[in-house]
């Protein structure tokens, strides 16, 4: 059988699906704050992705915990399978809306890159720590990983990722800044920025003010579908509570009852898995219906309809949003504040306080390699700067990793013979 002749001219070989005018378009990119030549089989966006996923701080997503710590089971998730979730959820939105799955999965991918061992709880106790030298936000550490802490280049630090991937980390949550605020800074001081995202935006303007790329806002909506539904999966693996006490949730109580008028009486594995197939099925198709009636209703035709819109184009409609939160608040109630939870929160407070009081009174104890960043940087005399670099160094740690730091600077008790 002879294969047909491929058509190698570059404009028609950048997406596998036709794009909608509104889609972000490599062939078009904002480009890179380090030139460089791009690949002739890959795409930017592409290149983006699997720099991700070559990077160190992937890698080390395994060992990070999404809710339970690595060591209390093989089947619950971590930090890196959730990232995975999000990302196909993240391509089957931005698929099915003819936009960019490549951006969409390098944004997924690298969105909780800056997280800290131990999720949400080891986050809150460095933001403790942080209190007096600029804060901590794990949104923004995903971007200091991207652009400073990654460093595989002989040419530039960082992984010099395009302007739409980096646009998209910088505006998980929306705009920075005001509308009405001028985007280069003119409008705002320094203080009104993190220390990263104020030094990105003196070498690539991300412009602060307007929304992100639809593929950008889609990453972000598949994050909160991913996390809200793999959390009701592992609640009910540990215990936390029962099928009958989240059947409470009407999100929940309509698909059980949908699952038991077509199955009957399954097994509680069963049931459970069908239940979150069902809940992301339909949430995706929820964003899906009401992102297709926004682009409508906001007639947006072009990328830059998308970030100049007045609010965000793609998310849940306000049903499914009531919805979402009724089962976000059971959550919170009965799986994030468990009895369980809050005492590896205690445990995981005076690890991540610890070894930041350690690092920061004594910044001799830290490894060669940090010691020399804190030197070069003034950090021996300077409070602040040490405390940015032991931020850098905590952050990026593994649960399993932080607690033998821990152990090795705390534990008096020596195996001395």
């Amino acid at each position: 059988m002879e294969l047909p002749e491929l058509d190698r001219k570059p404009a028609y070989n950048y997406c596998a699906l036709p794009l909608a005018n509104y889609a972000s378009r490599p062939d078009i990119s904002h480009g890179r704050i380090h030139d460089e030549p791009e690949s002739k089989y890959r795409t930017c966006f592409q290149r983006d992705r699997d720099r991700i996923i070559h990077a160190g701080a992937f890698r080390r997503l395994k060992y990070k915990t999404q809710v339970f710590v690595y060591h209390e089971g093989d089947h619950y998730r971590t930090r890196l399978t959730h990232s995975l979730e999000v990302s196909q959820i993240a391509r089957t939105l931005s698929r099915s809306l003819f936009v960019n799955e490549d951006l969409a999965e390098a944004v997924a991918l690298a969105h909780d890159l800056g997280h800290t061992p131990f999720a949400h709880l080891g986050e809150h106790a460095l933001k403790d720590c942080m209190k007096s030298y600029g804060g901590f936000d794990h949104n923004d550490q995903s971007l200091r990983v991207l652009t400073h802490l990654e460093n595989k280049y002989p040419r530039w630090v960082g992984l010099n990722l395009t302007w739409e991937t980096l646009e998209g980390i910088a505006k998980h949550n929306g705009p920075i800044i005001k509308k009405d605020a001028d985007a280069m800074g003119r409008a705002w001081k320094k203080a009104h920025l993190s220390e990263t995202l104020y030094d990105v935006q003196k070498k690539i303007d991300l412009r602060l003010n307007t929304y992100a790329s639809l593929e950008a806002q889609i990453a972000a909506l598949s994050d909160d579908i991913a996390y809200n539904n793999h959390d009701v999966e592992d609640g009910l693996r540990a215990g936390m509570f029962s099928i009958k006490d989240i059947a409470e949730v009407p999100l929940i109580g309509r698909q059980l009852k949908k699952i038991t008028d077509e199955y009957g009486n399954l097994s509680k594995e069963l049931l459970s898995a069908e239940l979150v197939r069902a809940m992301i099925g339909e949430m995706v198709v929820d964003v899906f219906d009401e992102t297709c009636m926004r682009l409508d209703h906001m007639n947006i035709q072009t990328t830059e309809d998308v970030r100049d819109a007045k609010g965000a184009c793609v998310d849940f409609s306000d049903k499914m949003t009531k919805e979402v939160d009724e089962l976000r608040e059971f959550l919170f109630t009965n799986m994030y504040r468990h009895y369980h939870l809050n005492r590896i929160g205690y445990k995981v407070d005076q690890i991540i306080k610890g070894l930041f009081n350690a690092f920061m009174s004594t910044p001799d104890t830290l490894p060669e390699k940090w010691q020399n960043k804190i030197k070069d940087a003034g950090g021996l005399t300077d409070d602040y700067v040490r405390a940015r670099i032991v931020k850098d160094y905590i952050a990026g740690m593994t649960d399993r990793f932080a607690i033998r730091e821990h152990s090795q600077l705390h534990d008096l008790q020596w195996d001395v013979k």
